[in-house]
């Protein structure tokens, strides 16, 4: 555990960029293998405004980067934080209860708050207006919202006094988690549930993004699935039944222009003149 602490203190930006271009490529050929939906689009059209949202998360969450490394100093330093108010901790705990603290404050906090803000909820609208949800949807968030979610991570390493290492690893395995869970895969129904009782698994995740309530407003984690569980924001819904958007119509071309997407959370949230499509 030491070495692996050791390794993410400074771990190479080079390695991170491995890290995203690595899962999205591993994601995307499994989903060629083992298809959830065999959705009738261009896969490659289709991606390029995911792709620019990930761009734009990645340059936001680097210029910012240094408020973080900031904040892990100081906490590390003073003894600030939940790790440093529980003494002679073995490292192995200390790891374990900082990223679940940080996946809790940094992913599930915002996540819940963005669904119940009306005007988070309309940035948050880019990311659940994917009709053809796989794991090139995992980081299509507006850049107000990368910002929203980093506040909340910048609360997260406060509160938990995670050092640097523990805050990389975090980072990486959240990263790791929510290119899983959005990819348009398909396991074995008794392995995806086994999974989600820990993990956020593909079924669980895939839920949130079927255009109905309540469905949309449930199992908000990225990497654990406790959270859910322990809040009563878990439901299971069959996947055969998955309807893949919101509750509003959004015209699909329209929808995958990204000039039209960095305006979305100005338009007006209206009900749908037609009906949700229902075909993959």
């Amino acid at each position: 555990m030491e070495s692996i602490i050791a390794y993410f203190e400074t771990i190479p930006s080079a390695h991170r960029s491995i890290i995203l271009v690595g899962g999205l490529s591993f994601f995307w050929i499994l989903e060629g293998n083992f298809s959830l939906f065999h959705f009738k689009y261009k896969k490659w059209k289709h991606a390029l405004p995911n792709l620019f949202f990930t761009s734009t998360t990645v340059v936001i969450n680097f210029i910012l980067a240094f408020l973080l490394l900031n904040t892990s100093d100081w906490v590390v330093s003073n003894s600030f934080g939940f790790l440093h108010w529980i003494p002679e901790l073995p490292l192995w705990v200390e790891v374990l209860l900082g990223v679940l603290l940080l996946d809790l404050i940094g992913a599930y906090a915002p996540h819940w708050v963005e669904h119940k803000v009306k005007p988070l909820w309309m940035i948050h609208l880019v990311h659940h207006s994917d009709h053809h949800v796989d794991t090139t949807t995992a980081n299509r968030h507006h850049p107000l919202e990368s910002f929203v979610r980093f506040g909340f991570t910048l609360v997260g390493v406060f509160l938990v006094g995670a050092n640097v290492g523990i805050i990389m690893l975090y980072q990486s395995l959240s990263l790791i988690a929510t290119q899983f869970n959005h990819a348009n895969i398909k396991l074995p129904k008794k392995v995806d549930l086994y999974l989600s009782y820990l993990l956020v698994s593909p079924d669980m995740h895939k839920t949130h993004h079927h255009y109905r309530l309540p469905y949309t407003d449930a199992n908000f984690g990225n990497i654990f699935s406790i959270w859910d569980r322990l809040f009563g924001t878990y439901l299971p819904f069959d996947r055969k039944k998955l309807v893949y958007g919101v509750d509003v119509f959004f015209d699909e071309e329209a929808n995958s222009k990204i000039g039209h997407l960095l305006k979305q959370p100005l338009q007006p949230y209206s009900k749908p003149t037609l009906a949700p499509k229902t075909e993959h």
